[in-house]
């Protein structure tokens, strides 16, 4: 089992990669998220968290599974 440090960072760089993956922005899931550029900027960089309604819409933007993402920063995808 991975502590929730390591399962944080595993978020952050899983939503940075699912971001470039998808050829977008910042700027970009920013503006389809109707946030500021630095909503995404603070999620990806752990400076703030997302709810687990934020993070189902980031998921949505970026065309990923939400429970994919879950299960692959756990261990278990």
């Amino acid at each position: 089992m991975i502590s929730a440090r390591q399962a944080y960072e595993r978020l952050h760089q899983a939503l940075i990669d699912a971001r470039r993956a998808a050829g977008l922005t910042q700027a970009e899931v920013a503006a389809q998220l109707s946030r500021p550029q630095s909503f995404v900027s603070k999620y990806e960089q752990g400076e703030r968290g997302l709810d687990v309604i934020e993070f189902v819409a980031v998921c949505h933007v970026l065309k990923v599974d939400p429970v994919a993402v879950l299960s692959n920063i756990m261990g278990r995808g």
